[in-house]
This record gives structure tokens, C-alpha cells and sequence, in this order.
């Protein structure tokens, strides 16, 4: 089963007089056909040259903001973390239990 990854912008933190994104929120969720997980974060943006107007900007745009930032080694380590919780879901590890209970 294929696990799809989205990258997703919660919420911008800007300052009012020009619009600049000094911090986005971000949700990774994991999918295949039956098990999902997801992660939340938080990363800081250091002041660009040049500001793209906050009524431009698109979820596209920065999300790859966001993935530059934690840079492509950070990104596959959350994605492969994401890919290890599903993996435990479909096949799990641990388990609670009595062994002299008996199922109804």
C-alpha cells in the first residue's frame, strides 16, 4: 500500500505593517487505503530581501517555504517517522491483555 504525504499550512504568524511571514504552522499527515497519522509543527522564517505580498501568497508557496527551512533531510526524517507510526498501526509491536480472559 502506497503512503501518501500532505504537507499542510495551519496558520501564518506576520507582522501587520508589511506582511511579513515570520512564522508558519504546519500538519504532515500520512495515508494509505485503512491507517493514518499526521504531525504538527512550527518553524521560523528569517527576513528576505524581498517580501511577497501576503495577499499573494499561496499554500503551495509556502509550503515550500516551510520545507527549505527544515531542509530535505528534516522532511524525510518526518516523513519516514510518519511512515513508522502506520507501520505499527498495520502490524503492531505491542500489545495489552490477560491471557487467562476470555473473549465473549
Amino acid at each position: 500500500m502506497a503512503t501518501t504525504f500532505t504537507w499542510a499550512i495551519a496558520n501564518l504568524d506576520r507582522e501587520t505593517a508589511d506582511g511579513f511571514v515570520f512564522a508558519a504552522h504546519y500538519t504532515v499527515s500520512a495515508a494509505d487505503d485503512t491507517y493514518s497519522s499526521g504531525a504538527y509543527g512550527s518553524i521560523g522564517f528569517e527576513r528576505p530581501d524581498t517580501l511577497v505580498a501576503f495577499a499573494d501568497l499561496t499554500s503551495e508557496v509556502v509550503v515550500g517555504w516551510v520545507k527549505a527551512a527544515l531542509t530535505a533531510e528534516k522532511v524525510t526524517e518526518i516523513e519516514t517517522a510518519l511512515q513508522s507510526q502506520l507501520d505499527e498501526q498495520r502490524s503492531p509491536s505491542k500489545a495489552a491483555g490477560l491471557p487467562w480472559a476470555t473473549a465473549e
